[in-house]
């Protein structure tokens, strides 16, 4: 399936939203068919210079928020629609681990660690798997990941298993304690005058813990039991997702290159009035398609500079031809006298 550079909403700087709802027709197919004709115009023209598979990657790497995923500073997502940067680490949902996901590797050599990929929330992960994370390296043991919805970041537990026992009739139990009874657990919260004949189903001094709800806003306490899958568990950090907060924990940021997104926004419409009525193609979307085409024509003879990474030869210099030279002395592509 095509993973989008673009959204929707990018259209809306080119043509109305009543428009472009008429001109797609509910037929999303047709976006992505105009989208993936566009991009790939785009390479065509900019890989031989420029690191425009690196920059349109930005793009289709987004994805809608998830509460699983914990989103490090920096990292961004849709949140209703709009794309945000995250500004300080927002949490993810941490289920209890019944088995073991993951097992450091500590006879890896330092040769093989730099072929190791590097560990990411978005996939998934099979036995035997290694992966590069927070400096060490894991071999995964359980099937787990994204498309799993179950995703297990290495070297890190949020639960811990809590030793239960049976009750038993004239027991005196601490606070707190958690015992078994007729296949259910219940945790003792308070000894005031308690009957120690009277099992924890019958007694108002034990409470039932209820089965671990992923929905649920749990706190990091020494008394926030759950069950899972038949045992107990508490909290060893905080096992639930963070509130989003625009201003707090993310802002309105999108990282994508503007030049590339305003050109595959041409080509784009253009390819897509071409799907539906290739006879009646407006002037206004031939213009922009042929100044957007020769917009990438002199990009890849490098006459402008689009604002995209050069590619850098064996020597870690742009590749470059004579015509760069003639007015660029400086090849960081923010630091240039040419504006989108």
């Amino acid at each position: 399936m095509y993973q989008r550079f673009l959204n929707n909403e990018d259209y809306m700087s080119q043509i109305s939203d009543e428009l472009f709802n008429q001109l797609i027709r509910g037929q999303q197919i047709r976006v992505n068919q105009a989208e993936e004709a566009a991009e790939a115009s785009i390479v065509e023209y900019l890989t031989d210079n420029y690191e425009v598979e690196k920059a349109l990657e930005v793009g289709k790497n987004l994805r809608e928020y998830n509460p699983r995923i914990t989103y490090p500073v920096g990292v961004h997502f849709y949140h209703e629609g709009k794309i945000v940067e995250a500004m300080r680490s927002i949490n993810g949902i941490k289920a209890p681990a019944t088995v073991e996901y993951w097992r450091e590797c500590e006879d890896v050599d330092k040769i093989d660690r730099e072929t190791i990929m590097a560990y990411s929330q978005l996939l998934n992960y099979h036995p035997g798997d290694l992966v590069y994370f927070s400096g060490s390296v894991y071999e995964c043991l359980e099937h787990n990941g994204f498309d799993y919805a179950d995703i297990r970041i290495p070297g890190i537990n949020a639960w811990e298993q809590v030793q239960t026992s049976p009750w038993e009739p004239n027991v005196e139990y601490e606070p707190w304690a958690v015992v078994e009874w007729d296949s259910q657990f219940f945790a003792l919260l308070n000894t005031d005058e308690i009957d120690l004949t009277v099992n924890p189903m019958e007694s108002d001094n034990w409470g039932l813990i209820g089965e671990y709800d992923p929905e649920y806003a749990y706190e990091f306490k020494d008394t926030e039991y759950v069950v899972f899958d038949s045992k107990v568990w508490i909290p060893t950090m905080l096992p639930t997702a963070d509130t989003l907060k625009e201003g707090y924990n993310f802002r309105y940021h999108d990282p994508r290159n503007p030049n590339i997104k305003k050109h595959m926004i041409k080509i784009a419409l253009y390819e897509l009035h071409k799907l539906i009525s290739p006879n009646n193609v407006s002037t206004a979307r031939i213009t922009d398609y042929e100044a957007t085409m020769q917009w990438l024509h002199d990009a890849n003879r490098c006459k402008i500079n689009p604002q995209i990474q050069r590619k850098l030869d064996e020597e870690k210099k742009p590749v470059s031809e004579i015509a760069m030279a003639t007015f660029q002395r400086d090849y960081d592509p923010y630091k240039n006298p040419w504006q989108i």
